[in-house]
């Protein structure tokens, strides 16, 4: 028998390559290996059989011109060549279906008149995937050994396509029940409120959302900056690509550089391997840079050339390589002023500051602070397990008059700890701790004498009066603290 002349078995593998590396949705994907097989092969029949994730069974994917409910049951020919691929990882293949004896109790090879069969595994690390099959009712050379050698090539690629689709349908789903879970955790009702000051901020929120332009969030620490740049988003047209954070005034120089833009092997102490940055892990979503004023001059020049470039260098590599982010930062520094001082690059704040949202301190807030108390006092109560009726009058007094220097965060935790000390009941004052604070906060503006002489008194108060024990516990002498009662007409 001639050679069968295989050029065109090359031409389609180039071109299924192509096409399987541009579908990445399993559903989309099994049809179009199904027909790539039967199309090159010219065979009349086929179907795909896949085994999901985490099953045993192989079920059937695609089918044509083949009912595989009727024509894949025990006894027929397509069932016995699917169970002898199964056992043997290995392909079956004949050109005469009718006289070969591995198929003589098959009586669909007469009744269908089958005269080809061809069927291949797919394989991944050894694992079987699936199976495709194929015959043919008219030709008994249908099949040659340089068709089957095609079709174990391409069982290969389909099968690692078919396994790098299902990964990253996985994650995909991972990502939208990640989403969902953030979503309950950072709604826009959390960051929701009645103030002007914060309706103005969703009214911008809600105009970004579904643009890539630069967001920066102004505001004191502890007004929401991350849970502002969660919600874009996650609200937002890139939610189903990831959402990568970096606080940038906790690394030095060169461990934020390489955080942010990885680096190659060697290129530092302590580089043993090749390292992915934060920029490509983010690529296709959105990038949050916390306390961006922070970051030092050198990165900012780096910084700049991915807003205007979209292009990142690791750190010792000359390869510049392509991400897709949107930046969102956050500073709680007036950024003009650290640009007048020549701390921070004037071309970098404009390209960051397309969009600026001013986050207001919840002092400013008015009664959005009794809204954000009852969610953080739903949340903690439903989380801990505790029935609380509410606040108090006298503890909706305190928190309505304490200044709140930690902004929402101070109050989450202060809700927090409320829930964790009452028992029962109303939260009062006591469980707030937030006069506790006051004393602190007063006694941190207090002189050096006003605070000595608060001091020594209750060390006085503690020692029942014994003016001796005192001055042993002040590590002073009786005359010294005689002196100072006299001068601080304590006597």
């Amino acid at each position: 028998m001639t050679q069968e002349p295989q050029t065109h078995y090359y031409t389609a593998l180039l071109e299924i390559s192509r096409a399987l590396n541009s579908v990445q949705d399993v559903e989309q994907l099994l049809p179009e290996v199904m027909d790539i097989a039967m199309k090159t092969m010219k065979a009349e029949r086929g179907f795909l059989m896949i085994r999901p994730p985490g099953q045993e069974e192989l079920i059937p994917a695609v089918a044509r011109n083949i009912d595989t409910e009727q024509d894949v049951e025990e006894g027929s020919a397509s069932y016995s060549v699917l169970h002898q691929v199964m056992d043997t990882r290995e392909p079956v293949m004949t050109h005469d279906a009718p006289a070969d004896e591995r198929f003589e109790d098959a009586e669909s090879i007469i009744s269908q008149q089958i005269q080809s069969i061809l069927a291949v595994p797919l394989m991944v690390r050894g694992d079987l995937r699936g199976v495709i099959y194929l015959d043919s009712r008219r030709n008994r050379t249908q099949f040659t050994p340089a068709g089957l050698r095609f079709m174990e090539s391409f069982a290969d690629q389909a099968a690692l396509s078919i396994e790098n689709a299902d990964y990253l349908q996985r994650k995909r789903n991972e990502a939208r029940a990640l989403r969902s879970q953030i979503q309950e955790i950072y709604p826009f009702t959390e960051i929701a409120g009645e103030s002007p000051a914060m309706q103005e901020v969703f009214d911008i929120m809600e105009r970004v959302l579904d643009t890539d332009s630069p967001v920066l969030l102004q505001g004191e620490s502890g007004t929401g900056k991350e849970l502002v740049a969660r919600a874009i988003h996650y609200q937002g047209h890139r939610q189903d690509a990831p959402f990568v954070a970096q606080f940038c005034g906790a690394l030095a120089e060169t461990l934020l550089e390489s955080e942010l833009f990885g680096h190659k092997k060697g290129a530092f102490t302590g580089a043993t391997e090749d390292k992915q940055g934060l920029f490509e892990i983010a690529s296709g979503g959105s990038f949050f840079l916390d306390e961006i004023a922070e970051i030092p001059l050198p990165t900012q020049t780096k910084l700049l050339r991915v807003l205007q470039e979209g292009e990142i260098k690791r750190v010792g590599d000359t390869q510049s390589r392509h991400v897709d982010v949107r930046i969102i930062s956050a500073t709680n520094k007036d950024l003009w002023e650290e640009v007048q001082a020549d701390k921070f690059r004037e071309d970098l704040y404009y390209r960051i500051n397309v969009i600026t949202v001013h986050l207001p301190p919840l002092r400013e807030r008015g009664d959005d602070l009794f809204l954000l108390a009852e969610l953080f006092l739903d949340r903690y109560t439903k989380k801990m397990g505790r029935e609380i009726a509410g606040f108090s009058d006298r503890a909706l007094d305190v928190m309505k008059r304490y200044t709140w220097p930690g902004n929402v965060r101070e109050l989450e935790n202060t809700i927090q700890r409320a829930v964790t000390l009452c028992r029962e009941g109303k939260i009062k004052p006591d469980h707030l701790g937030i006069l506790e604070r006051e004393e602190q906060e007063r006694e941190s503006m207090l002189s050096l004498e006003d605070m000595t002489r608060r001091h020594v008194l209750r060390v006085l108060e503690q020692s029942d009066g014994n003016r001796t024990h005192a001055a042993d516990t002040l590590g002073v002498s009786v005359r010294w603290l005689q002196y100072k009662l006299k001068e601080w007409d304590e006597n």
